[in-house]
């Protein structure tokens, strides 16, 4: 029996196995105007959420063996699309993204990293299923035998797999420390005439809930860092003057590759859209 573990829908915690939704948990968010705009829900709850996931498992195969994996953009402006649009320039050579029924996975086509990302977000945990991790590549699954998430090791393998520009996902303010401290000691350790330096791409996900002291840690860290229904990290955003893409549920560039990165996808969408004067935002916001 396959098990996956899911945040999703104001950070509900959802299970699923054999391709059922059989427990949904109280979300802790009670709107998100990303949910209004593309399903027309009005208010999150377990009903609602339960109904949401199942319809992800049988659309395109969520938690199951027949899982599509190559999508093309779902929305205008996310840490996915952006990735895709990285790979699709060739600024970066690959993206440490997390799938279910793989765990961490190395991805280089822009298609897959828009697949693996963009309809599934806060994986908790989840055990493999053979037949996606085929699809992805065995070499390109960290943890083939367990499904495990683990950004870190993420990164060696890309590493070991000859990628050296590496976006990686993150949503522990604990990984974006230590893939910085990783990053340094490579570098450090490169011969001096070599220019096969590493450069680690971070992006902070799925950041609802986290306190001011994590918020902090991952602005210090990471290059880009969506909001979700994070009041710190808007807060922080604000007194650093954060370049910032969206309203309602903005995406934050935390250092000047970021914001290089969510500017490229500006253009790739033809830039900005018109502000809105009174955007629609998560509620509440913690």
């Amino acid at each position: 029996m396959d098990e996956h573990i899911i945040e999703a829908l104001g950070k509900a915690k959802v299970v699923i196995r054999d391709g059922k939704v059989v427990e949904v948990g109280e979300p802790i968010i009670e709107f998100c105007p990303l949910f209004l705009d593309h399903r027309d829900i009005k208010t999150l709850n377990k009903d609602i959420i339960q109904e949401n996931m199942q319809f992800r498992v049988d659309d395109f195969g969520m938690c199951k063996k027949n899982r599509q994996l190559k999508m093309k953009d779902f929305l205008a402006f996310g840490i996915s699309e952006t990735l895709c649009t990285l790979l699709r320039e060739n600024i970066i050579d690959c993206a440490v993204m997390v799938c279910e029924g793989c765990g961490t996975v190395i991805v280089d086509s822009p298609e897959l990293s828009q697949g693996v990302g963009g309809r599934v977000s806060g994986l908790v945990s989840t055990t493999p299923i053979p037949e996606v991790i085929e699809a992805i590549g065995p070499n390109n699954v960290v943890d083939r035998e367990n499904a495990s998430i683990n950004q870190v090791e993420g990164a060696k393998l890309a590493l070991k797999n000859g990628f050296n520009k590496i976006a990686i996902t993150l949503a522990n303010p604990n990984d974006a420390i230590e893939l910085r401290k990783l990053e340094k000691e490579l570098n450090e350790s490169n011969n001096e005439k070599s220019n096969d330096l590493v450069e680690f791409y971070l992006f902070a996900v799925h950041t609802t809930g986290l306190s001011r002291e994590e918020s902090e840690i991952i602005f210090d860290y990471c290059d880009v860092v969506t909001s979700c229904a994070s009041k710190h990290l808007r807060d922080i955003a604000n007194e650093r003057k954060s370049f910032s893409v969206g309203q309602s549920i903005p995406i934050f560039a935390a250092t000047d590759i970021g914001e290089k990165f969510l500017k490229l996808r500006l253009d790739a969408i033809g830039g900005p859209k018109p502000k809105k004067d009174n955007p629609k935002l998560p509620y509440p916001l913690i």
